[in-house]
């Protein structure tokens, strides 16, 4: 048995190391670049060494600068390098999954699906858009993590409810995006609406939508208050 502090150790450090690779993801995404290849600076596009990847330490070491050019690193990269792993840990701690291969399979699942919200956040607060490559994977992982509950706990209500959740959630937001012609949400908020009905499961979507709404018209507030939006702008 490995210790509990060693293993959320290993845990976290393997959250940087994904924060790292999401980082790396959301520019390319930006860019239409390709993932692969190595890792450069996005400003003077110098190849990175290893000892410029090193997540955190790496931007605490450079002072946040590019050794290279010497320009400023933008802080999205140690923020979400560390709320990553941060949030791996929780989803451990949550889950407490067993040495049981459906169980650490079913953890898998939770930490992809973290990491594709990890890039939604942050693309959809750069670019106001949740991109299809990410939340088609998180909608057919929460899918399969449906599946797979299904012979942990063999109830087949659990099983449709969870279903049906996803499938009313969808039906709900989509008729919200149709009659009002696309002005009262956007359709990738249509389908992130699936994605929190098959991740959330009934009724757990019910809570979910109402902080969702609650979140949404109290940042809208401050925003409006602050004049940053106004009160057709998209938040």
């Amino acid at each position: 048995m490995i210790p509990q502090e060693i293993l959320l150790t290993f845990i976290f450090l393997f959250g940087l190391a994904v924060g790292s690779f999401l980082n790396c993801l959301m520019y390319r995404m930006e860019t239409d670049k390709t993932v692969k290849g190595n890792s450069f600076c996005p400003k003077c596009k110098h190849k990175l060494n290893s000892l410029d990847l090193i997540p955190v330490i790496s931007f605490l070491f450079l002072r946040g600068k590019c050794r290279y050019c010497n320009e400023k690193i933008s802080m999205q990269y140690p923020v979400v390098e560390l709320f990553t792993g941060i949030i791996f840990v929780l989803v451990y701690l949550f889950l407490n999954p067993t040495q049981s291969l459906l169980s650490i399979t079913i953890f898998i699942l939770n930490l992809f699906i973290f990491s594709c919200l990890v890039v939604v956040f942050v693309y959809d607060l750069k670019h106001y858009i949740i991109p299809n490559k990410v939340i088609y994977p998180a909608i057919f992982a929460s899918l399969l993590i449906i599946t797979l509950s299904f012979f942990v706990n063999r109830s087949f209500m659990v099983f449709t409810y969870d279903l049906l959740s996803g499938l009313f959630t969808f039906l709900f937001f989509f008729s919200v995006f149709f009659f009002s012609k696309g002005k009262g949400i956007g359709f990738g908020d249509v389908r992130y609406a699936a994605f929190m009905g098959f991740f959330l499961g009934f009724p757990d979507i019910l809570v979910g939508l109402f902080f969702s709404f609650i979140l949404g018209a109290v940042i809208g507030l401050i925003l409006i208050a602050l004049k940053k939006k106004g009160r057709k702008d998209m938040i």
